[in-house]
């Protein structure tokens, strides 16, 4: 009697370790490096997880630098109504340039992080898609909010390589936007005992957190083992990583880095 009391502790106990920590044993890739990384590594590790900090891309000033000051100045002058601003990405470079933003133009930002960004850099938001964080949501509850009002003049702040599926949305709908390269976007090679490890199916879980990081996964990494879960942010991270040739195996609920890690510990679950 005691035996089996003490083997059916036994299981309720290996049953709430493992629930606790879906990811024992998975080694996750994380494609960026800096607090982001960090951030995402620790969260995986309090779920189980052996995380790969492996940064994949890495941000560089625009080719461009004066025609990104002499939009700063404008934006300064109150020459915009609205600003957009795509990513944090964007925020560090409106912090390292001293952007100022007047009362008189209103900020766009395309997701909740970038949101966030924005306000920890002492930024005002003003508009934020309420359910798809992209460009295109944020293009279609722009056209609910401003509807009536054109033409507004726009500064859409951006990456090199970011399609301008935003500007070309506010043009259409008769706004004057003004699209200027914020930075550009570079490759980072990763270690070659990641590429072996990957190769050899070594690495249970890689997160792509943008079509960039998605781009550099199949370049440096493709292709992916079949056992090798490929777990996408968004779903417009996921069509860029189709069209960079990237099998997608997960796509996260939210377009957050804690809904990306979740959804990886439920097929973790699963599988076990």
């Amino acid at each position: 009697m005691n035996a089996s009391s003490g083997s059916r502790s036994g299981s309720a106990s290996g049953s709430a370790s493992a629930s606790a920590k879906p990811l024992a044993g998975w080694r996750v890739l994380v494609p960026r490096g800096g607090p982001w990384g960090d951030a995402v590594a620790a969260d995986l590790r309090s779920k189980g997880a052996s995380p790969i900090v492996a940064a994949m891309i890495n941000f560089a000033p625009t080719a461009d630098a004066p025609t990104l000051d002499a939009a700063l100045t404008a934006l300064a002058a109150g020459e915009f109504d609205w600003m957009t601003v795509t990513s944090a990405t964007t925020v560090d470079v409106l912090s390292a340039q001293r952007a100022v933003v007047p009362l008189t133009t209103k900020v766009a930002a395309v997701g909740e992080t970038t949101a966030a960004a924005l306000t920890a850099a002492g930024y005002r938001v003003d508009l934020v898609p309420s359910e798809d964080n992209s460009a295109r949501g944020l293009l279609a509850e722009w056209e609910a909010a401003t509807q009536g009002v054109v033409p507004l003049r726009i500064l859409t702040l951006r990456s090199e390589i970011a399609k301008p599926l935003l500007t070309e949305g506010l043009r259409r709908i008769g706004h004057s936007v003004q699209s200027v390269v914020a930075y550009r976007t570079i490759g980072v090679p990763v270690p070659e005992n990641v590429v072996a490890d990957v190769a050899a199916g070594a690495v249970q879980a890689i997160l792509v957190t943008s079509g960039s990081v998605a781009e550099q996964v199949q370049l440096q990494l493709g292709p992916i083992p079949e056992q090798t879960l490929v777990a996408a942010i968004g779903p417009q991270t996921a069509r860029d990583a189709r069209d960079f040739g990237l099998r997608v195996d997960l796509i996260a609920e939210e377009r957050t880095a804690a809904s990306l890690i979740d959804a990886v510990a439920g097929v973790a679950r699963a599988r076990a």
